[in-house]
């Protein structure tokens, strides 16, 4: 079932991703905050929360992430492509702009290993936890669905419109 999409549809999706980002953030800022403070410049403030200008530019990281959602599920640049490489194209598109957010916000030294197998450790983790959820969600969806062809067809059989 296709969803007609609007502005409203996608600012939501920009602040749930922009929810959860901030969330994972303050978790990681009272677990390492402190220690991170020296390293990080999205720890700046240690374990005390995140920096105006760090949340700022999560909040423009999530906006990326949608827009690249957009792109990669919806037909308006790819018609003929599985669900799987679309899945592998947005992964490897999000990991690159947030490298670049990296880079160029200076969230922490490039030049350590630590630093990046933390990012690529949480990256990964976040991305089994969403997709769990997507798989649960159309889970519950495809169920929903089956019980209301059921009503429709038992319906249809006794004579009744639904």
């Amino acid at each position: 079932m296709d969803e007609r999409k609007t502005i409203f549809g996608y600012l939501a999706e920009v602040l749930i991703v922009f929810g959860f980002t901030m969330l994972v953030l303050n978790t990681f800022c009272v677990i390492f905050g402190e220690s991170a403070k020296e390293f990080s410049t999205m720890f700046a403030l240690g374990g005390k929360g995140i920096a105006i200008n760090t949340t700022l530019q999560f909040l423009g990281l999530s906006a990326l992430i949608v827009c690249l959602r957009f792109l990669c599920f919806t037909d308006v640049l790819i018609k003929k492509m599985p669900v799987w490489c679309r899945t592998v194209c947005m992964i490897g598109a999000v990991l690159l702009v947030m490298v670049i957010f990296i880079f160029v916000c200076r969230w922490f030294p490039v030049n350590m290993w630590q630093p990046w197998a933390m990012f690529f450790a949480c990256f990964g983790i976040c991305f089994l936890g969403s997709l769990s959820v997507m798989v649960w969600k159309e889970k519950m969806e495809n169920k929903r669905m089956e019980e209301a062809l059921k009503k429709l067809k038992e319906a249809k059989k006794d004579g009744r419109e639904v």
